[in-house]
């Protein structure tokens, strides 16, 4: 039987569009040319998550078998790039066209406790939080009020290497709907537009690196990654790139909508080769098969995300198997929830999902760029430097 990581490949080796990789270059005076995806990063997964109150978390360990899952909280988003050597972040968003929706989880009254007050959930637009009713928790409860965190410490330092926003949008739990929860409008070509739209209404384009940035004209967007690769990172500075995560056909389709190769819109879609729109994939597990497979999409051109750790394994054990194994495979971007010493201490290890010697990026492994100096790919003030 053909395995999936057996069928990637096989259509990986029949793209006609697989020119070899535009790769960084060094000029005569030494300047170097480096393109983004020649770079590697860790990011946070969940990175908005905070745990509930105890009473709270009394209700989840009644309702629900997995509720140790859901233990471990995050600190602002600002905090992560400036103290914890983080250069993505991973944000689940859900619709509230009207406002409100999410003011009342059944987590929350269960326990006994009055509703929520937080202005921003009032307000409509889009909000982040990790399973609505039942574990709310967020150091930043709407898509406004995350991407402005960003934008300002991206304000405050428009050195650093570019900024991924992976996004995962969500709906709420028919099960909890069931039971008198709150029920999300269903995403839909004009809710896909307003989050476009909410996007750049924090972002300006200049900000941005959208597949308008990549595409070539004449060429599909996978054609212009593969023959002229990625922007360079001296142009890319202080911007952010922001993935869906999701790879249904419900939110993708209305997505890809009159624009096939992502024409006009702010995210790069979870796609695999052979699609007009493939640029960006998620693959998340990098052991086995799997590290040689992440390997040969990063040397074709693609930008790939993976995770270095599933709560709670590696923060038990200590082990350190998966995040070598992230390492290794040239992913540019590395999903962990313990970037730093201490954040696992309280699951039994030391165990630390970061870059070799806690660097906030790195030349990539794979592609192994000319010219490229691990200690020179980020230019902050010496008041926000990193050890």
């Amino acid at each position: 039987m053909r395995t999936p990581v057996m069928l990637a490949a096989t259509a990986l080796a029949l793209l006609t569009t697989a020119a070899a990789p535009a790769t960084a270059t060094v000029t005569a005076t030494g300047r170097q040319h480096l393109r983004i995806n020649e770079l590697q990063t860790m990011a946070t997964h969940n990175s908005y998550h905070v745990e509930l109150t105890d009473e709270e978390k009394d209700v989840q360990r009644r309702t629900d078998r997995n509720w140790w899952n859901l233990q471990y909280s995050h600190t602002a988003l600002p905090n992560q790039f400036a103290t914890q050597h983080v250069r993505g972040v991973e944000l689940d968003v859900f619709p509230d066209p009207r406002g409100g929706l999410y003011t009342t989880p059944m987590v929350r009254r269960d326990a006994g406790l009055p509703p929520l007050t937080d202005p921003d959930l009032l307000k409509p637009g889009f909000k982040v939080l990790h399973w609505g009713d039942h574990d709310y928790g967020t150091n930043c409860s709407s898509l406004l009020k995350c991407l402005r965190q960003v934008k300002q410490w991206s304000d405050a330092n428009p050195g650093h290497v570019p900024i991924t926003i992976l996004t995962e949008l969500k709906r709420t739990d028919p099960a909890k709907e069931a039971q008198g929860g709150a029920k999300s409008p269903p995403w839909d070509a004009p809710l896909l537009d307003a989050l476009d739209a909410e996007i750049r209404s924090v972002f300006p384009g200049e900000r941005l690196i959208t597949p308008d940035d990549v595409r070539r004209p004449g060429l599909t967007l996978e054609q212009s990654v593969l023959r002229y690769g990625w922007p360079e990172l001296e142009r890319s500075r202080g911007r952010v790139m922001f993935f869906m995560d999701n790879q249904g056909a419900d939110l993708q389709t209305p997505y890809l909508a009159g624009r096939p190769n992502l024409e006009g819109r702010v995210l790069f879609t979870n796609a695999r080769p052979g699609r007009p729109d493939a640029a960006f994939i998620g693959w998340n597990d990098p052991l086995g098969d799997n590290q040689p497979q992440i390997a040969e999409f990063v040397r074709q051109g693609y930008y790939v995300r993976t995770r270095s750790d599933v709560p709670f394994n590696e923060a038990r054990t200590g082990d350190t198997t998966r995040l070598r194994a992230a390492l290794a495979s040239g992913a540019q971007m590395i999903s962990t929830d313990f970037p730093i010493v201490g954040l696992s201490a309280r699951n039994g290890s030391e165990y630390v999902g970061e870059l070799p010697g806690g660097a906030v990026a790195r030349c990539n492994p794979v592609l192994t760029p000319a010219g490229c100096r691990d200690g020179k790919l980020e230019r902050l003030s010496p008041a926000t430097r990193q050890p």
